[in-house]
């Protein structure tokens, strides 16, 4: 703990000293810009002034300023102009500014004589210099300290916007999440209502698979509750869950469902969102295989291409009424994909159902390719090639 604030202390120090450094830079700067103007117009006179004589004038009269800057800077703090408070705050910089103006040009007055500046005035009393430059500079110096207030002004208007910024962003940000969450959540009860329907449906029937499809469930509820919070997944991992899915429905239809998976080996890693083809598939399932007699067939690819990771999910069943996709009214699952796509993707995706050559239904689904190696692996081979019974 000690060790920590320590760390913390020095790293304001440095930055302290590193602001106050800039600031100094700064002031030397000015000092060679001004001296630079002055010793040029100084080769129009009689007896022109050396440019390092100026520079030791310039740099003098603004390592001054730079002293008095964190009284400046002080009262910027201290007097805003914030919530209303310019009223008062204005009144009080004004008369500073005139104060601190007034004192600068003492100084300057005291110092710059002993550095050669206006000989002329050699046998003249302080008080007499100190007129002089009173009357020439002290609207200049008035507008130094209100140039040193603007600056740190500026600077802290545009630390709150950033502020603001972030943490509009970070709001974004889990207001995202939580949507993306909710709409995942969404996806649990309807997945779960759905299988558990099956299962009844063969708990008279077949209480041997029934049983089966239990322990299947069990095994499925168990892998998308460790994956409650993550939004993306490695594309095995996705394959995995999947596979465990078709295996109950599999004991559902079995002679009558087919399906094959055509997997690129570099895709594997690929990430995906979570839960994403599950709902593909139970739609082809539910509306293009089950209600036909003979069955069918679902495929399932994914492949790379230009940057991208494509996903197609098809099936041969009886696809859309009339073939009108226009008019198709989407249920939870796809309608819950899109909006997930949307939260993650913004528009760089692309998602679209269109109808199949002969009869069914074709998903397919384009998202940006971007590897996650941490699911566990799963090999090229047992997720390529037609099966008619899910291992």
């Amino acid at each position: 703990m000690l060790n920590i604030q320590k760390m913390n202390l020095e790293s304001a120090l440095e930055r302290k000293y590193i602001k106050w450094a800039a600031i100094w830079g700064v002031w030397t700067l000015f000092g060679f810009f001004f001296a630079s103007q002055v010793a040029l117009q100084s080769q129009l006179s009689e007896n022109p002034t050396s440019f390092w004589r100026v520079l030791s004038w310039q740099l003098s009269s603004g390592y001054v300023w730079f002293a008095i800057s964190p009284i400046i800077l002080w009262l910027g703090r201290r007097f805003t102009f914030d919530d209303g408070k310019w009223k008062t705050s204005i009144p009080i910089h004004l008369i500073a500014s005139i104060v601190i103006a007034i004192g600068q040009l003492s100084i300057d007055a005291f110092v710059l004589p002993k550095l050669g500046y206006m000989r002329r005035y050699e046998s003249a009393s302080y008080f007499e210099i100190f007129k002089i430059f009173l009357l020439v500079n002290v609207h200049f110096g008035v507008a130094i300290y209100w140039g040193v207030l603007g600056f740190q002004q500026a600077i802290k208007y545009y630390r709150k916007y950033r502020e603001r910024e972030l943490r509009t962003s970070q709001l974004e940000a889990r207001l995202a999440t939580s949507r993306l969450q909710v709409l995942k959540m969404q996806l649990h009860p309807h997945f779960l209502f759905n299988t558990l329907n099956a299962i009844s449906e063969l708990i008279y029937k077949d209480a041997e698979s029934a049983e089966r499809m239990i322990s299947d469930l069990s095994d499925l509820l168990r892998m998308s509750f460790e994956n409650l919070e993550v939004q993306e997944i490695p594309l095995k991992q996705e394959l995995e869950f999947l596979e465990k899915y078709l295996e109950i429905e599999q004991m559902r239809f079995r002679d009558r469902l087919k399906v094959e998976m055509l997997i690129s080996p570099d895709t594997l890693d690929a990430s995906v969102p979570n839960m994403i083809l599950q709902p593909l598939v139970e739609n082809a399932i539910k509306h293009g295989i089950g209600p036909r007699s003979e069955g069918g067939k679902i495929n399932i690819e994914a492949f790379r291409h230009n940057g991208h990771l494509e996903l197609t999910v098809s099936d041969n069943g009886l696809g859309v009424p009339f073939r009108d996709l226009a008019n198709l009214k989407e249920g939870v699952g796809i309608s819950n994909i899109r909006r997930r796509l949307r939260h993650l993707y913004g528009e760089r995706h692309s998602f679209s159902l269109n109808n199949a050559a002969n009869s069914g239904l074709v998903v397919d689904l384009t998202i940006p390719f971007k590897e996650l190696r941490d699911g566990q692996q799963i090999k090229a081979e047992n997720l390529s090639g037609s099966f008619d019974a899910v291992r």
